[in-house]
């Protein structure tokens, strides 16, 4: 096998420290720092899904008597991906190389349930072929950490599904330790996860997809412009439009980024609200902008004489009262 000796039985103790340090996640800045650092962690952490299959039995197992996960990985269904696609002609040419690994179903009798190996599954229920798989009793915690550790070995989930999958884990009461073994990361890569997650709505973040080609930091960014109340209306409303939904991942990801930034920014050249005046009194030495909104008029005054105008509105405006509601009054009887 090409990832043979990278997974290291989980079933061992937790306790047993790696010769490594955890690294500090999925980095998007200093590249060639964390390319380095994410080859060694893969490398590591393939090896230890692989040995949990190294001396086991492997049998042909009907794919329709095999459930998902009970915690999703991944956010988008990809069987239209060019990678399935490619992952479909292999096994179908030269059959499946690598089994999957599935536990008993804890809660239906003569069923299986996969801990990983969820596409390969997919293309042998496509193929109307068995699947290959191992069988293995396996605790909640075991199973999220082997499922955690072997998407970590194929190094093809973005930031964000990673984020959901710990996010998940969460709402299903693991600890953070188990969290951290499962995805490989230290505990302020976590709270960066989890930070996104909890501050963006689940229905945007699902609304805009895996965005493969987005990084933590960006994710980061958005949570920054979406935490404002109005930009979360605004975002809720965008991810609704066909535009947004027509578009790519990483374009739904990019319109919503770029709509929110845009947004809080007053707009160079627009035009004033209708029922907003501007004159000028008494040769420029002052400039009058008035706006009725119907429920509120304000009055703001510019230039050289316009502190002392104001202050000397302010000190007559009882006066200025009493004369508007006579004239009234007296318009009224005529």
């Amino acid at each position: 096998m090409a990832r043979r000796d990278v997974l290291l039985g989980i079933t061992q103790a937790e306790t047993t420290k790696p010769d490594r340090q955890a690294t500090a996640g999925y980095a998007t800045r200093g590249a060639s720092r964390s390319m380095l650092s994410s080859i060694g962690e893969l490398a590591a952490q393939a090896a230890k899904a692989e040995r949990l299959l190294e001396g086991e039995t492997v049998v042909d197992l009907d794919p329709g008597l095999i459930d998902d996960s009970f915690v999703s990985d991944r956010m988008d269904d990809d069987d239209d991906d060019e990678t399935f696609s490619e992952l479909v002609a292999a096994i179908e040419e030269r059959g499946q190389d690598s089994p999957i690994l599935v536990r008993p179903h804890p809660t239906k009798n003569g069923r299986y349930q996969i801990v990983f190996g969820h596409r390969r599954a997919r293309v042998a229920k496509q193929l109307g072929k068995p699947v290959r798989a191992v069988v293995k009793e396996l605790h909640d915690r075991d199973h999220v950490v082997a499922q955690g550790q072997e998407n970590s070995a194929r190094a093809n989930l973005s930031f964000i599904e990673r984020a959901v999958f710990a996010q998940n884990l969460s709402d299903l009461g693991h600890d953070r330790e188990t969290i951290q073994s499962a995805l490989a990361i230290d505990a302020p890569m976590l709270t960066r996860m989890l930070s996104v997650t909890k501050r963006i709505p689940n229905g945007v973040i699902h609304a805009i997809g895996a965005a493969k080609g987005v990084g933590r930091d960006r994710w980061l960014d958005l949570t920054l412009l979406i935490e404002k109340p109005s930009n979360l209306m605004k975002a809720e409303e965008l991810v609704e439009t066909e535009k947004f939904k027509s578009a790519a991942t990483d374009d739904r990801f990019n319109l919503l980024f770029n709509f929110l930034k845009t947004s809080r920014k007053p707009k160079k050249g627009a035009r004033a609200s209708p029922n907003a005046k501007s004159w000028s009194l008494a040769g420029k030495s002052i400039s009058v902008t008035t706006k009725d909104t119907g429920k509120a008029f304000t009055v703001a005054l510019k230039a050289k004489d316009a502190s002392r105008f104001g202050a000397y509105l302010s000190e007559n405006l009882e006066q200025l009262y009493r004369a508007f509601r006579e004239l009234e009054e007296k318009q009224t009887g005529d």
